[in-house]
């Protein structure tokens, strides 16, 4: 019975993620606050199973939860959050990517996901190509290093495969599916979006920079 207990009670402090979207939520309350933001997000989730204190991954930023309402949920947003992420571009109506934390024993249909945004990248281009669109990011020369051909890397909280690299621009193919489940129907070129590189890549290169 202790051990059931144990697992029941870090089910909400895991704080990992999959980079798979369970809903787009719609910011309808934006409130400044002690140099940071009191948002309220509409959102088709049900909120019953989440308790105030849970983590919720936010167009890719891990937030909490201090309030709960039967279609929405408040967060707080520190100013050191809005310096690293687009969180303070936010506006009522502004659409938001949502994956509530993982949970033990949940599948991992993406990859591995911290909700730390590691950065900013601007979308250079957004084309539709067939029934999927061709995406181009500008990468920040710092997180360049971290980003290969083939590998994973979280974009606004989706989890995707790179297709190229020509630094400083990477290649991503939105499925017709990922397209209709997450905010990429709403971008535009010029748009910066938050991006966390692999976790796996991180620790190489800290490693390789060791040795």
């Amino acid at each position: 019975m202790q051990e059931v207990f144990f697992y029941k009670k870090i089910r909400y402090r895991d704080r990992m993620f999959t980079g798979i979207i369970s809903d787009i939520g719609t910011i309808r309350q934006c409130e400044e606050q002690n140099g940071g933001l009191k948002i309220t997000i509409e959102t088709q989730l049900s909120m019953q199973n989440w308790a105030i204190g849970a983590s919720i991954a936010c167009s890719g930023a891990c937030l909490t939860v201090i309030e709960k309402q039967a279609k929405s949920f408040t967060v707080e947003i520190s100013p050191e959050t809005l310096a690293r992420t687009n969180l303070g571009q936010w506006q009522v109506g502004t659409k938001v990517n949502l994956e509530p934390a993982l949970r033990m024993g949940d599948a991992l249909d993406g990859h591995l996901v911290a909700g730390h945004v590691d950065g900013l990248a601007k979308l250079h281009s957004i084309e539709q190509k067939g029934n999927s669109w061709h995406v181009v990011l500008d990468i920040p020369a710092d997180l360049q290093k971290f980003i290969a051909e083939k590998g994973s890397l979280t974009v606004d909280g989706v989890s995707l495969t790179v297709n190229a690299v020509h630094d400083p621009l990477v290649d991503l193919m939105i499925i017709p599916h990922t397209w209709k489940q997450t905010c990429f129907q709403y971008y535009k070129a010029g748009d910066l979006l938050n991006i966390e590189v692999d976790l796996m890549a991180r620790y190489a290169a800290r490693l390789q920079a060791k040795n």
